[in-house]
């Protein structure tokens, strides 16, 4: 290689470096803040996450001191004051409460927040539904036959979460407003069910012979598991 030749490539050289730190002092402040960006974001979600978990930590921490209070009145009260503060678990607070107040005997009050946890748009749908279901169990024949009919025909869908206790609840409806064929065939239909729990199982075979109904033989409940 001549001298002339190793000195263009020398210079060539020189105008890249140049060009290049030419760049990164034009544009080199872009990729020192992505790099800060990025940190920046990975140590706020960080931060978020556990924030977040903080949070439920706290929460559930209080509701369970409240369900510790020493009476009814006092645990009523306290998981009405943290429902009051619109937490992401004031459906299930609810719930509870409502359970509190029935178990003290002021069932007025727990239907009222049963009825406000069917309707509330805020509450997932299985937190709705559950309310419904309570709402039903407690009323019992206190609420209108056709409305309570109408409730657990919607709660007995294929696929619902409560399906089977709602049909054990039409059992008990249809049989309290005398009719005992469409209460047993009910109960029958409930045997078939599959992932019947054993309880309820036990409590639909006793109340089918206290109706006089007829149990199905055990091969057949077998293969309708």
């Amino acid at each position: 290689m001549s001298q002339t030749d190793s000195f263009i490539e020398e210079v060539t050289e020189e105008v890249r470096r140049d060009v290049l730190y030419g760049y990164a002092r034009k544009y080199g402040w872009i990729a020192v803040l992505a790099v800060v960006l990025a940190v920046g974001g990975a140590a706020y979600n960080e931060w978020s996450k556990a924030k977040t978990t903080a949070a439920a930590q706290a929460q559930g921490d209080a509701i369970i001191a409240a369900l510790n209070a020493d009476d009814a009145t006092a645990r009523a009260a306290a998981l009405e004051k943290l429902a009051d503060e619109a937490t992401p678990a004031k459906a299930v607070i609810e719930l509870r409460r409502a359970a509190v107040l029935a178990e003290n005997g002021d069932k007025d009050a727990a239907v009222a927040i049963l009825e406000n946890v069917a309707r509330s748009g805020d509450a997932g749908p299985v937190y709705r539904d559950l309310a419904q279901v309570k709402l039903v169990i407690l009323q019992g024949d206190a609420m209108e036959h056709t409305v309570r009919m109408a409730i657990l025909d919607k709660l007995a869908n294929p696929g619902a979460p409560f399906r089977k206790v709602a049909l054990e609840q039409r059992a008990l409806a249809l049989l309290a407003s005398g009719d005992q064929d469409g209460a047993l065939a009910q109960l029958t239909a409930l045997l078939d069910e599959p992932g019947i729990s054993q309880g309820m199982r036990n409590r639909t075979q006793q109340l089918i012979v206290a109706l006089g109904g007829t149990l199905p033989d055990t091969a057949s409940l077998l293969s309708a598991q």
